[in-house]
């Protein structure tokens, strides 16, 4: 928890009940969830916060560097509270966003560099494909 309070004293950012609930919500799972996602299940605890107060939340939160901004292509973004560079797979049918442990794609910004005349910043890395309990389900 101290990493959000001195981020946010260290930007002068207000932390707010909802901006706390966000991203505790975000470190209490490996799942990727969309803010209407975080929204419903935030309902319970915090029966007046809007929706809008979420995406607020998750904007400030992305810009801070506190969790990641997924667009795996659907419309709409997904969120990870897990910062540290890393690769996401989604399931084509279902939908699901997971993350692929123990492989680097560290130095992909500076192989990349080599083809471009950008100055490579960041990268995100998605692969696509379908998950276990789909494809299960197809072979019924």
């Amino acid at each position: 928890m101290n990493s959000i309070a001195e981020t946010f004293k260290e930007k002068k950012l207000k932390l707010t009940p909802q901006r706390i609930a966000v991203y505790k919500y975000l470190q209490s799972t490996t799942e990727h969830p969309s803010a209407e996602t975080i929204y419903k299940a935030l309902q319970e605890d915090y029966p007046t916060m809007s929706l809008a107060t979420v995406y607020k939340s998750l904007k400030t939160l992305v810009d801070v560097n506190l969790i990641q901004e997924l667009n795996v292509g659907e419309g709409n973004f997904r969120y990870d509270g897990n910062v540290h560079s890393h690769p996401h797979i989604q399931c084509l049918i279902c939908g699901r966003v997971d993350d692929i442990c123990d492989i680097s794609f560290e130095d992909l910004n500076e192989k990349v560099t080599s083809y471009t005349d950008y100055e490579v910043v960041s990268n995100q890395v998605y692969f696509y494909g379908e998950c276990k309990e789909c494809k299960a389900k197809k072979t019924l």
